[in-house]
């Protein structure tokens, strides 16, 4: 079964002060679905992917991405596109200006990508716009053209759909359904039961630093 599974959590524990944050964390991703987490605020869920995504370090326990070991084999996950809490952008640039900003750090990509990822998650990649004057709503459709413009095997998702109107959600969900048929792994928090339920394979629920598999 491991064999399968993109994404390994085995026994991770984490504390910060005096709060354990995650309580033996045993969970595996199989790698070509869309995975749901759910659970209230505080409930551990955006610790848990931070420590996925090699952003905080836990105190024990091991995660296993695409066969390497985070924190030990590398930093951080390769081919990994991430969107956790509100994305940070330079205000006074354009979105494409930001991002290529951002595609220079790895040089994988070049103009054609990054206008695509635009393109796709419904931006302007031509807009001269300065990114402190869009919405809440193109904000988050920039940062998932950011998680995405490397075309990664996996995406890590925090309440992607925060900010999009009726129409941008259900743009999202049909764009990130026929991204899981590439055979792409996605993780998603949402605390919309809707999505969870139309785009997930595989649920689990996290509470007081504990998951659960629910479906």
């Amino acid at each position: 079964m491991d064999d399968m599974n993109i994404i390994t959590v085995k026994n991770v524990n984490l504390t910060i002060g005096k709060n354990q944050i995650l309580k033996g964390i045993n969970v595996g991703f199989e790698q070509g679905k869309i995975h749901g987490l759910i659970g209230r605020n505080g409930s551990g869920k955006t610790m848990l992917m931070k420590c996925i995504c090699g952003f905080i370090k836990p105190n024990s326990g091991e995660i296993i991405v695409d066969g390497k070991c985070v924190g030990k084999d590398v930093d951080f996950p390769k081919d990994m596109g991430i969107i956790i809490e509100t994305p940070g952008f330079i205000p006074y640039y354009s979105g494409y200006k930001n991002l290529k900003l951002i595609a220079g750090l790895n040089n994988k990509i070049g103009k054609n990508e990054i206008r695509q990822s635009m393109e796709q998650v419904g931006l302007d990649p031509d807009l001269k716009r300065h990114v402190r004057k869009y919405s809440l709503g193109m904000r988050q459709r920039l940062g998932l053209a950011q998680a995405i413009m490397e075309n990664p095997k996996i995406l890590i998702l925090d309440e992607p759909f925060n900010g999009l109107d009726k129409d941008g959600v259900k743009e999202m969900r049909e764009y990130l359904l026929s991204y899981q048929e590439q055979g792409k792994t996605i993780l998603l928090c949402s605390h919309s039961a809707e999505d969870i339920s139309v785009l997930c394979q595989t649920v689990h629920e996290m509470d007081k630093g504990t998951i659960e598999k629910i479906s």
